[in-house]
Order: structure tokens, then C-alpha cells, then sequence
């Protein structure tokens, strides 16, 4: 564990694009960047992001106003994002796997004034728009598949068409920075503003201090930039010291992955990734599938995991295989990434490991006082990274946002040892004959049985109204299990009371963009049957 001295805040005029440019000012030559077509190194970044600025500035975009990033993961990605910031300019950087009602959405309530957008995705935008009150004024389309509309401008010639703005927007560190939408799993997703110095934070107290990057990482995320934990990945955490990124524009199915992570992408030149983010979901496809590489084929030294807590099962499982351990953690959208986590030299599967350094941890019961070890309570952070507010949603915010604390949702148990154990979303737990079932104790036990892919767990009424858990399983390709196997699998392994009374066998589970697993509907569709 890390001992280092903790950070010292952000100065009081702080551009955290700058911060970065100014960082590798010294490895002009180094690559940042390799992505499907080719590399950017810091030089080529830097002037890029500045011309960046200067087009948005020269839109009439003034500080603090939106632009809209539904953008497929390539090089252009962090120079929009980067250039934004740098002038000052708040960008809002979106999934790009939802529907043009959401995005129609999104564009009327961040009032965005322009759009940077792929060519791949731009169909949808423009459906977005004809559906939406929005104030885009220009849309920049990335690497264009059709000709373009005259109210359209190709990227390329965007920027070339200004040179590098020459100083930044003089923000501060409390200065909205930038905007990430929640996954809206169970309503309108929020618009979370992040201030400028947030993403030092995590760089600082998780990146560095935590993960220990170093210059000589080639960082490859699975999870994409435009979520929390793949913007730490990818741009904050690297880029904060000077390694190289590899960015990858398709869906991180385990052909994908395995094709970067054994260096046979062109643009790769045989390099290969010594450091992997992903989630489990993620590494349990990974694991079932028959071409997984073998040990000697991969050149990782640390591999991370968040979005869900890991079930012990794959962790072994994958350093059995690859001989590296996977450190699991838990972040969220507000806190911007990961704030309680294993360690490189210290993992505990089954855990979510140990508070990160700089952040305070509290779990408190139903009357909102702090329980004992050993008992559910619910999840409180505390720490610099937090967001600032969701926009336009006083209420949410004060929900979430308490004081300094950051309530997550999230169900956890503080062991002996100081570690955390995942127990679930908050309004996921379960009580049965009285006592909280952890739906997620009981998946990561079903998972554990060689013929199951994935688990979720609901709790259903029963014809004496109580409680009892069901089961919905996914078997792995060519597998079989019956359901009194899979019971009587859980019953040696759980107390009693927590195996599943019924299960139900699913091609698949439904989940969100981003992997997790949606219990609720799950929930409704018990209710329609």
C-alpha cells in the first residue's frame, strides 16, 4: 500500500487541460494516443487541442457554455474533450449507445450550442435535433462516413482553420469543467457537473498513488471515455504521467480485446497493453471464450476492474489463466472514479478492498447513524472529487449531495480487516425470514458453479406474501444445469435462507449501456407474468 505524501490542492487559477499539456511538455515526441488509424503523440495533442479551443472560441461559444460529445472513442475524442476545457468551454460528453430521445434530451437540457459528433453516429444526432428544442448552432463531424449537410464541418478542417489558442481559459479549480450523464437506469438521466479539479483528484489519489502508472504503461480501457471510469482510464490517470493510450472505436467484445491485448492491431506495431481496465461482466465473457490467449501472449502487469463488484470466482479464475491479479474497486459517476478499492500487492477477492487514501468511508443504517462491522449499511463518501451538483435537479441533489457526503446507493459491510464488501444497490437488497439478503452474495456463489455464465437475484412474493429469492441464470454456450443443481450448489456454500427457491433459466440478462445488470427489470417482468 502507498504511502506517499498526499497531494497538494490545485492552484488557484487551474485549467486541467493545461495542467496536462504543461505535464508532458517535456515528451514532445512520446506517443499519447494510438487509436484504429494511427498515433498522436503529446506534441501533435497539445497544438491540436489549442487549435480545438480557438474553433470553439471562435463560434462565439463563451466560457462555461455546453458542447455536446457523442463520440465513438478515437483521437479526437480527448482533443475535443481537452480543447473544450482548455478555453474554458464546458463539454458534455455522452454515451453513444442511447436512442435519439435521449439525446434529444440531453441537447435541450444542457443547452448545448454546438455538437462534435462521429461520422458513424451522426444519423442519430440529426434525429436527435429534428425531435428536439435545441440551441446547437454547428456541428463538427469526426471522421465522416457520407457528405456533409452545409451546416456541417468536418473536424479536420474545423481546427486547421484556427491557430492554437495561446493561453487557456483562466479557470479555477471549483469551475464547472465538464458534464457526465448518470445511466438513467431508473429515470431521466442527470447531468453531472464536474469542476476542472476533480480529475486531477482521481489522478492524484487513485492513478498514481493507488494503481502506480507509469510513464512506460500502454493503458488499453474496455469501458469507453465517456464513461466516468473510462475518462479516468484512458485520459486522466495516463496522460497525468506521460504514458500511452490505445483507444478503440468498436464494441469491447472479447475478439476485440484479445486482438489489442496480443498486439496484433496494425497501428500497434506489436506493442502490447500492460495495463487493462475492464468490468466483469467483461472478464467473464473473456474467460468463456475459447480463444483467450494464454500467459505468454499478453504482457499485462495490472488490470482493473469497476462498474459492478467483481465476484471472487472470475478474479481467480483470470489469474489462474493470465497470472495477474485483477483489483477490483467501486467509483461512481458523482465521485468521478474509484474510491474504495483493492491493491496491486494486495487484493481480497470477494471484497471491494480498502477506502483510497483521501477519502473518507462511512455506512449507515436505516435511522442514518453508523452501524457496526459486520452490518449492511448504507454507502457515504467523502472526498474531493465529488461533483458539484446534477443541473437543474435541485431535488436529486440534495438527496445525493449531503453536507460533504456523497450518497451512492450502494449496500456495504465493513469486515475485520478494514476491507468493504459489496451487498448490492440499496433498493436491490432483499429481506427474507427477517434478515438482509445481499442479491449479489448469492450471484457471485451461482457464478462460481462451472456451467454459469452470469446470475441476477430478485426477491418475489410468495403465495404467504414473504419474500423469497429467485434466481435468473445464464448458462455458458454448450453448458447444462438443472435448477435443483444450482440450488443444492448455493445451499452449500450460503446460509440456508439465502438460496434461491426458484430459478429461472435466460439467453441473457438485461443490462444497461454500460454492463450493469437491471434487477428492476427483471422485477417488472415477474410483475407482468
Amino acid at each position: 500500500m502507498s504511502t506517499a505524501a498526499q497531494p497538494s490542492a490545485p492552484a488557484e487559477h487551474f485549467n486541467f487541460a493545461q495542467h496536462l499539456l504543461e505535464a508532458n511538455a517535456s515528451r514532445p515526441q512520446r506517443t499519447a494516443f494510438i487509436d484504429d488509424r494511427g498515433s498522436l503523440s503529446y506534441a501533435e495533442l497539445s497544438e491540436r487541442v489549442r487549435r480545438m479551443a480557438a474553433a470553439l472560441r471562435a463560434l462565439g461559444i463563451r466560457r462555461e457554455e455546453r458542447v455536446l460529445l457523442l463520440m465513438l472513442d478515437s483521437s479526437e475524442w480527448p482533443v475535443s474533450f481537452l480543447g473544450a476545457m482548455y478555453a474554458g468551454i464546458v463539454p458534455v460528453a455522452v454515451n453513444t449507445l442511447l436512442t435519439a430521445d435521449d439525446y434529444a434530451y440531453m441537447l435541450e437540457h444542457s443547452r448545448a450550442q454546438a455538437a462534435i459528433v462521429s461520422g458513424a453516429l451522426l444519423p442519430t444526432l440529426n434525429a436527435a435535433m429534428i425531435k428536439s428544442d435545441h440551441e446547437v448552432g454547428k456541428v463538427v463531424v469526426a471522421q465522416p462516413v457520407a457528405p456533409l449537410h452545409p451546416s456541417e464541418t468536418e473536424f479536420e478542417a474545423f481546427i486547421a482553420a484556427h491557430a492554437p489558442l495561446p493561453r487557456p481559459a483562466a479557470t479555477g479549480g471549483d469551475d464547472p469543467g465538464f458534464w457526465l450523464y448518470s445511466s438513467g437506469s431508473t429515470g431521466r438521466p442527470k447531468g453531472t457537473v464536474h469542476s476542472h479539479a476533480n480529475p486531477y483528484w482521481t489522478a492524484e489519489l487513485y492513478g498514481k498513488a493507488v494503481l502506480g502508472l507509469r510513464e512506460s504503461d500502454l493503458c488499453f480501457s474496455a469501458a469507453k471515455l465517456f464513461f466516468a471510469y473510462g475518462l479516468g482510464n484512458a485520459l486522466s490517470f495516463p496522460l497525468s504521467v506521460g504514458a500511452s493510450v490505445l483507444l478503440m472505436a468498436e464494441r469491447a467484445t472479447p475478439e476485440a480485446v484479445f486482438k489489442r491485448l496480443t498486439g496484433r492491431l496494425a497501428t500497434l506495431e506489436g506493442r502490447k497493453p500492460t495495463v487493462f481496465y475492464g468490468a466483469p461482466t467483461g472478464f467473464a465473457g473473456m474467460l468463456a471464450h475459447p480463444e483467450l490467449p494464454a500467459r505468454g501472449d499478453v504482457a499485462l502487469r495490472l488490470v482493473s476492474s469497476a462498474g459492478e463488484a467483481l465476484p471472487a470466482e472470475i478474479g481467480q479464475r483470470f489469474h489462474k489463466r493470465l497470472g495477474v491479479d485483477i483489483v477490483d474497486g467501486i467509483g461512481s459517476t458523482e465521485m468521478l472514479h474509484i474510491f474504495i478499492s483493492n491493491r496491486p500487492e494486495r487484493v481480497r477477492y470477494g471484497s471491494t478492498g480498502w477506502p483510497v487514501p483521501g477519502y473518507e468511508i462511512e455506512l449507515r443504517g436505516d435511522d442514518g447513524k453508523p452501524v457496526a462491522d459486520g452490518e449492511p449499511g448504507d454507502l457515504y463518501i467523502q472526498g474531493p472529487s465529488s461533483a458539484l451538483m446534477y443541473w437543474g435537479n435541485r431535488t436529486k441533489t440534495r438527496e445525493t449531495f449531503q453536507g460533504g457526503w456523497t450518497k451512492a446507493g450502494d449496500k456495504y459491510v465493513r469486515n475485520d480487516d478494514g476491507s468493504y464488501t459489496y451487498g448490492g444497490r440499496s433498493d436491490d437488497m432483499l429481506k427474507v425470514s427477517g434478515i438482509y439478503v445481499s442479491p449479489f452474495e448469492v450471484e457471485a456463489t451461482l457464478v462460481q458453479h462451472p456451467a454459469v455464465l452470469e446470475a441476477a437475484v430478485i426477491g418475489v412474493a410468495g403465495t404467504n406474501g414473504l419474500t423469497r429469492v429467485k434466481a435468473f441464470v445464464v448458462l455458458k454456450p454448450d453448458a447444462a444445469a438443472s435448477d435443483g443443481e444450482l440450488k443444492a450448489f448455493v445451499k452449500d456454500r450460503l446460509a440456508p435462507y439465502k438460496y434461491p427457491r426458484e430459478i429461472e433459466f435466460l439467453t441473457e440478462l438485461p443490462k444497461t449501456a454500460t454492463g450493469k445488470i437491471q434487477r428492476f427489470r427483471l422485477r417488472e417482468r415477474e410483475a407482468a407474468h
